[in-house]
């Protein structure tokens, strides 16, 4: 529990007391104690996810993907069964989760929210991946996992967690958390122009907080999209104003050349040469 959990559930605690009247006032009055600030946590790039995916061993390869282009939790993506891969369409179910416990029990049951019952979609550049996977090391059988350790038991932390350290090293992210490509898939799916709901729905939270903060981060995609705008407009108006320009050029020729015409087809009536006129 972070201290900032710790805070909130003692101001709970005391203000219950205040409403029993068993105190006065609750004395939790600390501006701003009860916020989280986790640090900032960091994202990888296309490559380095792809040299991770091919550095652990070929049965976890759609492991990282999946946590990735899918934005799936470890939860969701050790429940997996073979039933939940739809390869014809192209999609992955979710709705379970695997829970390891201190004892190191396995407890299988829905996902952290209703939100995270979902259906999501399987980038095209992962779907042979996922395919190849399911004919190299999934069972026929539909309840059989998706993801088995080397002796074919349930995926375990414990069972990934040096693959995961030699992988990150290797694409020289030491210190990224498997959970960090989840971050990383979000905010690529956010670049992409995804809304709001698209990203609750792909990432299964049911309110807008987390999704906000990946929209947040494209802050800097808006600012190109508006230089290009003003590109574009500055762009238009200077061919417009060339254009007027080589308008007003054209309508001076054609008026001096309908005034050298007009000059040179006048003559001077016969008699007025010069001299006097005959009488």
């Amino acid at each position: 529990m972070t201290v900032a959990k710790a805070y909130r559930l003692l101001r709970s605690i005391l203000n219950t007391a205040v409403s029993d009247r068993l105190i006065t006032k609750n004395p939790c009055q600390i501006p701003g104690a009860g916020l989280e600030k986790s640090p900032e946590r960091p994202t990888a790039t296309i490559e380095q996810v792809f040299t991770i995916a091919g550095a652990v061993p070929e049965r976890y390869r759609v492991l990282v993907l999946l946590a990735c282009f899918n934005s799936l939790r470890w939860g969701e993506l050790a429940a997996l069964a073979r039933k939940h891969v739809d390869t014809i369409e192209g999609t992955v179910l979710v709705e379970r989760s695997v829970v390891e416990l201190p004892t190191a029990e396995l407890v299988f049951g829905p996902p952290k929210s209703d939100a995270s019952v979902r259906v999501v979609t399987i980038p095209n550049i992962c779907l042979p991946d996922v395919v190849r996977h399911l004919a190299n090391f999934t069972n026929e059988s539909p309840e059989a996992l998706l993801f088995v350790g080397p002796k074919n038991g349930p995926l375990r932390r414990s069972n990934f967690q040096d693959h995961w350290r030699k992988a990150t090293a290797e694409a020289g992210i030491p210190g990224l958390h498997f959970h960090d490509l989840r971050h990383t898939g979000n905010t690529w799916a956010a670049e992409t122009g995804a809304t709001l709901r698209d990203l609750m729905d792909r990432m299964g939270h049911s309110t807008t907080r987390a999704a906000l903060i990946y929209l947040h981060k494209t802050a800097g995609r808006d600012r190109k999209i508006a230089d290009a705008l003003s590109k574009f407009v500055e762009d238009a108006r200077k061919d417009t104003k060339a254009s007027d320009t080589d308008d007003e050029d054209q309508a001076q020729t054609d008026a001096t050349g309908d005034t050298a015409e007009g000059t040179e087809g006048h003559t001077e009536p016969e008699g007025h040469a010069g001299g006097t006129t005959p009488r």
